[in-house]
């Protein structure tokens, strides 16, 4: 990264789905005071143990529609088939506060974060192998098999767009990547 960049406190973390993106974030803001996890809206309904305002915003397709038609949208994109969006009055409030704000999003998500805020720090997570991958996302018990080989199928175009990240960073030891992404922010203090 560009050492004359003006310091952001607007962090996108993003990665195929099943590369730990969330845990790493969750951990993140369990570790460090300063930081927080922007909570995205989603039109998707939750899985068992998420609720509304600590996981996702869950909003009725409706509701998501009216909020685009307002312009109460950083960012949004359909993903498998669901709407996901970032609200500026969640990222506003926290940056009133001071905060670091973490973002756990999808790689158009977070060119689109970078558009928004061109001092925004880009971070990809990748998997140590596809086969990982495969494994990790089977284990998690969350997806059939064939939404499984959909998520896989995103893998190139997501691979293809990393390189617009600042930082591209192999999740195969999670204490490490925590401890890598901890150092990549607080080097890019305000």
């Amino acid at each position: 990264m560009n050492e004359k960049k003006s310091k952001s406190r607007l962090i996108a973390i993003s990665a195929p789905s099943g590369a730990g993106k969330t845990t790493v974030c969750k951990l993140l803001a369990e570790r460090n005071l300063g930081i927080r996890i922007s909570v995205s809206a989603t039109t998707r309904p939750p899985r068992k143990n998420e609720s509304d305002g600590d996981d996702y915003h869950f909003l009725s397709k409706q509701e998501f529609q009216q909020k685009i038609e307002n312009g109460d949208f950083i960012e949004f994109e359909r993903v498998h088939g669901n709407l996901y969006g970032t609200l500026k009055s969640v990222v506003q409030e926290l940056l009133d506060q001071g905060y670091f704000i973490l973002f756990d999003i999808d790689v158009n998500g977070a060119i689109s974060i970078k558009n928004y805020d061109p001092n925004a720090i880009l971070i990809f997570l990748r998997p140590p192998s596809i086969e990982e991958l495969r494994r990790r996302l089977q284990d998690r018990g969350a997806d059939s098999e064939s939404e499984i080989e959909k998520r896989l199928e995103r893998l190139p175009d997501e691979y293809e767009k990393s390189k617009f990240f600042d930082y591209d960073i192999v999740n195969d030891n999670l204490i490490n990547t925590i401890q890598e992404i901890e150092k990549i922010i607080f080097n890019n203090k305000m």
